[in-house]
């Protein structure tokens, strides 16, 4: 019986994984002045046995005024690398799961507060800060305008991006995705929507990807061969004049030729004004388009649920792995239904096999003993 796509192995880089299925970053808006806690070891590890080939670690900021809420996880400074440690340790020790860590900065949209207390950008008073950005111009037209930042603030994020990438090779990560998505400090200067400058960050597409690319290639450097780097995109901002696909994929062959490893499509994020219609992969075909002028690794993501819906994906030739986020906390052995669906194997802890009845599909790759 020939084994399903979605549980054959790829490479991002130099990175070999068992299957093509990621949990996709969920921010959990759990941490304390940045740090991992005991939140995040229970989510984490839940997802780390899931039999997916790879975790990826919520956005995680690269300075304290880059968290979209004051809640975020951080990777700046020793105590932050020190929380995260407890986590990444336990769930080597634990799982043969490879770990991914997204690295942002959350610009005109940080200061935020959680969504379940409403969202919207916090006062000073309400213990927010100022927000920067590429232009002064306002995520939403009544909030506070952020800073544009100046070229000796762009420098310093750069740095920023590199210190950070530094202490994530340090912890041990297998991957590293810069957040150019959803609206967040890069995507700002990638979409014309947000990005007014007449300098040389802005204006001309090339000019408007100058900065997501000098820090890709600056992370690309700093976190060596051993460590696969890839980027998030918004393929579009879903508003007419903004960012689009045509451009995604100049952006996408111009990291192709950085060195990046994959391509995680997503959309939408930086505007309001945004009209996006919801179906099943909704995204897909903005990942079939920018796949079709790359080489390397295209992960697709967005309302993929169902096991033969990726599977169907793959085949296709629409993408080369599939992400999930919900799916996953609705079902976090998701893996092991799709493997019961399709006939594919994954690996499994033995402290878990008894879970299955007599008579189940063989999923995992080892030998099931009975129990006594």
């Amino acid at each position: 019986m020939t084994s399903p796509m979605l549980f054959s192995p790829i490479k991002l880089g130099n990175i070999a994984l068992d299957n093509r299925i990621m949990v996709s970053p969920m921010c959990q808006y759990s941490a304390i002045d940045g740090n991992a806690n005991d939140w995040h070891m229970m989510h984490l590890g839940s997802l780390a046995l899931s039999g997916a080939a790879m975790l990826c670690i919520e956005a995680t900021a690269v300075c304290p005024e880059g968290r979209i809420t004051p809640n975020c996880l951080g990777l700046y400074n020793d105590d932050n690398q020190r929380a995260l440690k407890k986590v990444v340790d336990a769930l080597r020790a634990n799982s043969p799961i490879k770990l991914g860590i997204q690295l942002g900065h959350a610009g005109r949209k940080a200061s935020s507060h959680r969504p379940w207390d409403g969202g919207e950008l916090m006062s000073a008073a309400e213990g927010g800060w100022q927000t920067v950005a590429p232009s002064a111009l306002s995520h939403k037209p009544d909030e506070e305008n952020p800073v544009a930042l100046s070229l000796a603030d762009i420098a310093q994020l750069k740095q920023q991006f590199i210190d950070t990438t530094r202490r994530a090779k340090e912890l041990g990560f297998d991957v590293i995705e810069v957040h150019c998505a959803h609206g967040y400090l890069l995507h700002q200067f990638l979409s014309p929507l947000a990005n007014e400058r007449t300098d040389q960050y802005g204006g001309s597409l090339e000019n408007r990807m100058r900065l997501p690319l000098e820090i890709f290639e600056a992370v690309r450097a700093t976190a060596g061969p051993d460590i696969a780097v890839g980027a998030r995109l918004s393929a579009t901002d879903w508003v007419e004049g903004g960012w689009d696909v045509e451009q995604s994929i100049v952006l996408a062959k111009a990291l192709e030729a950085l060195g990046a490893d994959f391509i995680d499509v997503s959309s939408g994020g930086v505007s309001p004004l945004q009209k996006i219609t919801l179906s099943p992969g909704y995204q897909v075909g903005f990942a079939t388009q920018i796949r079709r002028q790359i080489k390397i690794p295209v992960i697709s993501v967005g309302l993929i649920t169902e096991p033969q819906q990726a599977e169907d994906i793959l085949l296709a030739g629409q993408a080369d792995m599939v992400a999930l986020a919900r799916a996953f906390i609705a079902d976090p052995r998701w893996p092991w239904r799709a493997a019961a669906a399709l006939g594919g194997r994954v690996k499994g802890q033995s402290q878990y096999y008894r879970c299955l009845p007599a008579g189940s599909p063989r999923i995992f790759g080892d030998v099931v003993t009975a129990q006594r």
